[in-house]
């Protein structure tokens, strides 16, 4: 299941969560919900290739209705009720936030596409741009819309908000049923994709490409967003925690605390083995320290026993925090 899902759907917040203005959540949310709403609206709702949940469901009636159903109002009216429900089985987890979320990302949908009322001549899938990529470089047209709704999704979740859909569908599937969320959303996009598939089909809308391709570049955007839903959530690996075992244990410390300018812990252990008992040393160091802490160790004790594990966020003095 991908990590990100723990905080889609709030069964567990493995996120840190700092004291910050609420307003700096809300001014992010809606950055992030904007942000979906270019990948959805300008780079994907033309290109027929639907991102599942609420969305896709929004996208394949836009189809079935030659585009007279505009994406955005679609994807709020058929949230507003799941958003009840939420609240209803599940209690106030699903708050305002969720409902700004959705409410952000729906308009914003209509409103770069030209259907909100005033600003028809908005129209940013128009462009020569978007029109250029969507005849002559398809794959890339998708990837970034698959990007966009990632960083956008990632946005939210990090700031303690959703976008309702299929998450609250899914929330309440584990809790009467027991499923797994990651299931259940798997279950929810495979028929919402099919389902858009088909209409696709149906309708003689697949232009050059036929159904099917369009139905597996929906998969591949799945992928893509899942992947960078989790990048902003957890970010890239920025540091790296080394456990040292070594007969020369103080020496290493040493070097670490004199070469590298980094602290060192030493844990008292017992190898079952030989059942020996000595110290290990365990540090933490950025990426471009690594190669000095593994060449001082090679250097000191060349028999030392090493593991090193990646680190995906550090709190205290010498580490940048994440937002």
């Amino acid at each position: 299941m991908p990590k990100y899902l723990n905080n889609l759907i709030g069964l567990k917040m493995t996120d840190k969560i700092f004291h910050r203005s609420p307003i700096i959540d809300y001014v992010a949310i809606g950055i992030g919900a904007i942000l979906m709403s270019i990948g959805i609206g300008v780079f994907l709702v033309d290109a027929k290739v639907v991102p599942g949940g609420v969305s896709g469901l929004a996208m394949a009636l836009h189809y079935l209705t030659n585009g007279s159903t505009p994406v955005g109002l679609m994807i709020w009216l058929f949230n507003v009720p799941l958003y009840i429900w939420g609240v209803k089985v599940l209690g106030k987890r699903f708050g305002i936030r969720t409902f700004y979320g959705f409410t952000i990302n729906a308009f914003f949908i209509d409103f770069f596409r030209g259907d909100v009322p005033g600003f028809n001549f908005i129209r940013l899938q128009d462009t020569e741009t978007i029109q250029n990529l969507l005849h002559n470089d398809f794959l890339f047209l998708i990837l970034i819309g698959a990007v966009l709704l990632g960083v956008g999704l990632g946005i939210v979740f990090k700031f303690n908000g959703t976008t309702a859909g299929s998450d609250i569908v899914a929330a309440i599937m584990q809790k009467k049923h027991g499923i797994k969320p990651g299931q259940a959303i798997m279950m929810i996009d495979f028929v919402v994709i099919s389902l858009a598939g088909f209409i696709i089909e149906f309708k003689g809308l697949a232009d050059d490409k036929p159904a099917f391709l369009l139905t597996l570049y929906a998969l591949f955007l799945l992928f893509i967003s899942a992947r960078t839903i989790d990048i902003i959530i957890d970010g890239f690996d920025y540091a790296r925690m080394a456990y040292i075992v070594s007969d020369k244990n103080k020496e290493i410390a040493n070097r670490i605390m004199t070469d590298l300018s980094r602290g060192a812990t030493a844990i008292k252990t017992r190898g079952l083995y030989k059942n020996v008992e000595r110290e290990m040393i365990t540090t933490i160091v950025t990426l471009k320290e690594l190669g000095k802490l593994t060449d001082l160790i090679k250097e000191i004790d060349p028999d030392a026993f090493v593991v090193i594990n990646n680190v995906h966020e550090i709190l205290g003095e010498g580490f940048r925090r994440r937002i």
